[in-house]
């Protein structure tokens, strides 16, 4: 990520790809819960400001009754997620 540090979820875990995340997402006029696999961590710069971002890749595990109709990566904003599996411990398997 560069000089200035890591990108954390709100429970102090550093997230970098590979990781299983879960975060909320919007469909229609509610908000479900997805879990999603990091594919890149990166900044984006929006009026001044440094803004973490994921590309993320949903698994099709999701809360709600129906399915998501496509399985394709998306650009989200590292603020509201949290760190469900790590990389390494899927590696260690």
């Amino acid at each position: 990520m560069g000089k200035r540090g890591n990108i954390h979820d709100f429970t102090g875990a550093e997230v970098r790809e590979g990781d299983t995340i879960v975060y909320s997402a919007r469909r229609g006029n509610s908000v479900r819960m997805t879990e999603a696999v990091v594919q890149e961590t990166y900044t984006e710069q929006f009026k001044g400001r440094t803004i973490p971002m994921l590309k993320v890749l949903p698994t099709g595990r999701e809360s709600g009754f129906v399915k998501r109709s496509t399985i394709r990566p998306e650009r989200i904003v590292a603020e509201h997620f949290a760190v469900t599996i790590p990389a390494e411990a899927l590696a260690g398997v």
